[in-house]
């Protein structure tokens, strides 16, 4: 037999060549099951609250979606890289202290302690994935323990700084109009008032598909998250992917940190607190895996969406807003489920 004739069946069976139908594609999208769920609450809403529909009210959903989603992206690319960071909720809170306390006490430009604060909020980040390489611990432990730590630091510093469980406004202050414009503005859409955190959120989504998708970074992040001892021995810096990630993290929380000082000028040292699970449960609402290995920065945006959809639909169908919680835990039940059954189905199909 030829060559050429002992080449063909081989080529045949090469997955790599081989086509791909369009159903086989869309059921081994990680977010499909979140996309189903974001429908199904959509038209839901729309048909029980009237005032859902409009413009204004989209909006609120979006700003809502936002402030959820601009954490929930990093933290959904560090499930897939196989880790938990329980201390994001705090972080955001520590890096908006940061900016604000740095500010007034220098008696700086605004500006100055939003770079301070940057700086500050990566080191947390870089602390937790350099303690994570070091010790072996799970990253629960880890980031318990920073959880613990940033929220006595948060508490006490503030006291002893201000006298007080929140900081002194910096409204006044140089620099504040600008930074406001950056982190905390709002422009017109058609008439419609949007908040400049979609914007942040949209960016951020955008950036972390592209990595994912189509850098060497991207199939790291996968490689660590599905068996890191696999992808070390293939050459995947698997200590740098994971400080990386939390790096990543902690940029997300500088961010969603300067949004809440620049909204209220004044930040309360107690928040942030259990938020750290709204953004992974986004995440695996998404599609993300608990284990690691899969997911989409999309997916966690779907996921981030369904909160402000299910948060302000209640409102504006008049519910009582204790069932949010309600909602919470069966869109979280459902979508594992649905998610679960996408990639059983996927598989099967291969």
């Amino acid at each position: 037999m030829s060559a050429t004739t002992d080449a063909k069946p081989s080529a045949e069976r090469d997955e790599r060549i081989l086509r791909t139908s369009p159903l086989r594609k869309l059921l081994g999208r990680p977010e499909l099951g979140s996309v189903v769920g974001a429908l199904a609450v959509f038209v839901f809403f729309a048909l029980t609250a009237d005032s859902f529909l409009r413009a204004s009210s989209l909006s609120t959903v979006l700003y809502a979606a936002s402030t959820i989603g601009i954490m929930a992206v990093p933290v959904a690319l560090l499930m897939i890289g196989g880790e938990f960071d329980l201390s994001a909720g705090v972080m955001v809170t520590t890096s908006a202290l940061v900016s604000s306390m740095f500010s007034y006490q220098m008696t700086a430009n605004v500006w100055v302690g939003v770079g301070v604060s940057l700086l500050v909020t990566l080191a947390i980040g870089a602390f937790n994935g350099f303690m994570l390489t070091r010790t072996g611990l799970p990253s629960f432990i880890i980031t318990l323990g920073t959880f613990l730590m940033l929220t006595g630091m948060n508490l006490g510093f503030t006291k002893l700084i201000d006298g007080t469980v929140s900081t002194k406004t910096i409204a006044d202050m140089e620099g504040f109009p600008s930074a406001r414009e950056v982190f905390a503005s709002t422009f017109t859409v058609g008439g419609v008032a949007v908040k400049i955190t979609i914007v942040w959120w949209l960016a951020l989504v955008a950036v972390a598909s592209w990595i994912l998708l189509r850098t060497r970074a991207g199939n790291w992040i996968f490689a660590v998250g599905g068996n890191k001892d696999a992808a070390r021995a293939v050459g995947v810096p698997v200590n740098k992917t994971k400080i990386g990630l939390y790096m990543g993290v902690a940029f997300g929380a500088w961010v969603a940190g300067q949004h809440l000082l620049f909204s209220y000028d004044v930040v309360q040292s107690g928040e942030g607190v259990g938020n750290e699970l709204t953004y992974i449960i986004a995440a695996v609402i998404g599609g993300c895996l608990i284990t690691g290995g899969y997911g989409s920065a999309i997916g966690s945006a779907v996921g981030a969406l369904l909160f402000g959809m299910t948060s302000k639909g209640i409102v504006f169908a008049e519910w009582n807003p204790d069932w949010f919680k309600f909602f919470l835990g069966a869109m979280l039940l459902l979508a594992t489920l649905l998610n679960a059954w996408v990639r059983k189905r996927a598989e099967a199909t291969k």
